[in-house]
């Protein structure tokens, strides 16, 4: 039984910064001698991140600055703690998630009171109640709505959350599944002088996404189908992507091995997977790739002989978006279905582990 969206939202702060802001803002709290001042530029010129917004560019971020006097003085000279990191996660979460949810509910002419199952998605914040139970409030959903959580999973959550909304249609055809993906990736800004960290920095931004679901094709005119998803974990890898809870925010450990580790991997597991499915890889005609960096999304294209013209949408939301995590990958398939590109469609996405998540959508 397929799963059928009918709806999709996406929401991002009001406030965006630069690449040359977002160098001015690293030069600060990273560089610890000119050289490295002199590196930023290269760095984050590599990322291929145009613009991005950032929750700390509103409001009084996390240092009480005046952000209309100064926009990029959000990061004083000191790391935050971790705890004064998730007062801003409390802070922003649930409106970047509202808007995101709204948008879907509406794209999807499908009432709030409708939804009988809520699943959310982060891995950049903690708190309880969390933004479950903040949008069951706000979008006056039923009490009685059945929760799911998924949480630290990172970049390929989203797919793992349209896995689990997969399973309650499939298990009860009455359900209505609202996902909801926010990452606020700006909070967890690390500082100092640490080569993995630094990229991690010029990549990572903030962001959210949602969907409505269903298996009932009555609901809607929508016509983005999940077929089927899989998963795969690539061994002795663990040691290359990480994400830690440590005393200033979350860290990331980013190896440069990533990219030519998950390119040797990809395409034996992926021709096998798609032969499950009696699908050749040459019949797959648009591409969701999480881009995870510039260097994952060549790699594909690279291990997979993919036209490059077929990443053009991941490479746009890398652009001018950054990697906003879990979120990201719903972005690029969004902006898919809105222009009517072909099916079918396979999304990709990849995370601490190293693992791999794949999904076969049609455009119907």
């Amino acid at each position: 039984m397929p799963l059928i969206l009918h709806g999709m939202g996406t929401a991002v702060p009001t406030q965006r910064l630069s690449q040359a802001e977002a160098v001015q803002v690293a030069r600060r709290i990273n560089a610890e001698s000119p050289e490295q001042e002199r590196l930023m530029s290269r760095i984050y010129q590599r990322t291929k991140v145009l613009t991005r917004g950032s929750v700390l560019l509103e409001n009084d971020g996390l240092n009480g600055t005046s952000t209309t006097k100064d926009r990029l003085s959000f990061y004083g000279s000191e790391s935050p703690g971790t705890a004064q990191r998730m007062h801003g996660y409390n802070t922003h979460a649930g409106g970047l998630s509202l808007e995101a949810a709204t948008k879907a509910l509406s794209d999807g002419d499908i009432s709030s009171g409708a939804i009988t199952h809520l699943i959310t998605v982060s891995c950049t914040g903690f708190h309880s109640p969390g933004i479950d139970l903040f949008l069951i409030e706000k979008l006056d959903l039923s009490p009685s709505v059945q929760r799911t959580h998924i949480g630290f999973m990172g970049c390929h959550a989203a797919l793992n959350g349209l896995r689990v909304a997969h399973a309650f249609a499939e298990m009860d055809p009455k359900a209505v599944v609202l996902v909801c993906a926010v990452e606020l990736c700006s909070l967890h800004m690390a500082y100092g002088w640490h080569p993995e960290k630094v990229v991690a920095n010029a990549l990572f931004a903030d962001g959210a996404a949602a969907v409505v679901a269903s298996s009932d094709p009555s609901l809607s005119d929508q016509s983005l189908v999940l077929r089927r998803s899989g998963s795969t974990v690539i061994p002795d890898s663990a040691d290359l992507m990480q994400w830690e809870i440590g005393d200033h925010g979350f860290a990331m450990g980013l190896s440069p091995l990533v990219p030519e580790t998950v390119g040797a991997a990809l395409l034996p597991w992926l021709r096998d997977w798609l032969k499950d499915q009696s699908i050749d890889l040459e019949a797959v005609t648009s591409w969701a790739v999480h881009p995870g960096g510039p260097r994952i999304l060549s790699t594909c294209a690279e291990v997979l002989s993919l036209d490059p013209g077929l990443l053009h949408e991941s490479r746009g939301i890398l652009q001018d978006h950054g990697n906003m995590s879990s979120a990201t990958i719903l972005f690029i398939l969004d902006r898919l279905r809105r222009r009517s590109t072909p099916g079918p469609c396979l999304a990709l996405a990849f995370g601490p582990g190293l693992s791999a998540e794949v999904a076969l959508f049609d455009f119907e």
